[in-house]
């Protein structure tokens, strides 16, 4: 007959990736041309909500730009706040619930264009989210084997190997 134990672990019980793309824009005074954007100071964090993981965050969008005709550049500051929800499978019934959510691709701006006095962006970001809960594994322990005994054997003592006669023999 098998012995069961139980085993309660912390383990992934969900995971995913998820690519976000955002489109935003700023007001700027006659821009002419648009010569570089980047982003910087990602934050972000995850909250369970029923089945679901709303993750938010923010970042820094810097825009460089020229205007007046290309004779002067500028830089625009903005920081975006954004709000993700994402639906994981599996989670019903799962206790202990640690949220872990990864960047696995930095926000990037992958598109910029002016119209009029606005800049318009599209931003480009990807999310891994691990779900870890507290799970119960059953496994089949083998019966102990009994312990053997150990026969004690009968030591020599000092007396038995002392010769007395040892200087002697050799001479």
């Amino acid at each position: 007959m098998a012995n069961y134990r139980e085993i309660v672990t912390k383990a992934i019980v969900s995971k995913g990736k998820k690519l976000f793309t955002s489109e935003n824009s700023v007001v700027v005074e006659n821009p002419s041309t648009i010569l570089g954007c980047w982003i910087i100071n990602h934050n972000f964090h995850g909250v369970k909500k029923g089945n679901d993981i709303q993750i938010e965050g923010n970042y820094d969008v810097n825009i460089w730009y020229s205007y007046d005709n290309d004779s002067k550049t500028n830089v625009v500051k903005e920081v975006d706040h954004y709000q993700e929800i994402v639906h994981m499978r599996d989670v019903e019934g799962v206790s202990g619930e640690e949220i872990m959510v990864r960047s696995l691709k930095q926000p990037n701006c992958v598109k910029a264009e002016i119209q009029g006095n606005t800049i318009h962006y599209v931003v480009e970001k990807e999310l891994g989210i691990e779900l870890l809960g507290d799970v119960k594994v059953k496994v089949e322990t083998a019966e102990e084997d009994p312990w053997d005994d150990i026969a004690e054997e009968k030591s020599q003592g000092p007396d038995d190997t002392i010769r007395e006669n040892f200087i002697e023999e050799t001479i």
